[in-house]
């Protein structure tokens, strides 16, 4: 069986994890590169497990890496974002229409008391986090091979996106968003899927157009 290139116990999946978190957490904004040399030195790695941890957010949405050139933090136009959006509008629903049979009422609390605690947050890093949980928890019931993969890396690709628009929202629309989020549960926890598809989509296609009257955070 082959091992994991291994140097100080650090893996591959290892660096991938720790960097994840990095761009996750808006440690490298969209755009930057990544040299292997540095992360090599800053994880105390060889690059092998570089190399392997760059090609696993690759797949996960986080880096873009062309060959012979190197390796940067995926980053979106306008209109790719638009389009990204308007797919997770389409796929999102049907996620959460997939998943809502199967959450446990345990599931539906947790989600509850997300939906408060992001209502009572104002650190955008904490909310971005609360947030992720949320709509990642609301379709951890669907069990599906390709759409819910596909929906998380969609949700990592945009990570940078919902942040800029977290950070352009006003007192009235910090409030729709939250209120969303509580009609949200309120009809999952009603076993309501039609009304919570409805629900998901409109919170989903807000982003959106919120995104596309600020091309600024594009350029």
């Amino acid at each position: 069986m082959t091992q994991p290139h291994v140097r100080d116990g650090v893996t591959g999946t290892r660096v991938a994890d720790e960097l994840r978190n990095a761009i996750l957490r808006g440690a490298y904004p969209p755009g930057t590169r990544l040299r292997q040399e540095e992360l090599a030195s800053q994880y105390g790695a060889s690059r092998v497990p570089v190399r392997e941890a760059l090609r696993k957010l690759e797949s996960d949405g986080l880096v873009t890496t062309v060959a012979n050139a190197g390796a940067w933090i995926a980053r979106l136009s306008l209109d790719e974002c638009v389009e990204l959006y308007q797919v997770r509008e389409r796929i999102e629903p049907l996620l959460l229409r997939y998943s809502l049979p199967h959450l446990l009422p345990e599931h539906i609390d947790r989600l509850a008391t997300l939906a408060e605690e992001m209502r009572a947050v104002h650190d955008v890093e904490r909310f971005l986090e609360l947030d992720r949980e949320f709509h990642l928890g609301s379709y951890a019931g669907a069990g599906t091979t390709f759409l819910g993969p596909t929906v998380e890396r969609l949700w990592n690709t945009t990570q940078h996106y919902r942040r800029a628009f977290t950070q352009l929202l006003d007192e009235d629309s910090h409030r729709i968003l939250h209120d969303e989020h509580h009609m949200l549960v309120a009809a999952i926890r009603d076993g309501d899927s039609d009304d919570a598809e409805r629900v998901l989509l409109g919170h989903i296609r807000r982003t959106r157009r919120q995104l596309a009257r600020h091309p600024e955070v594009f350029e």
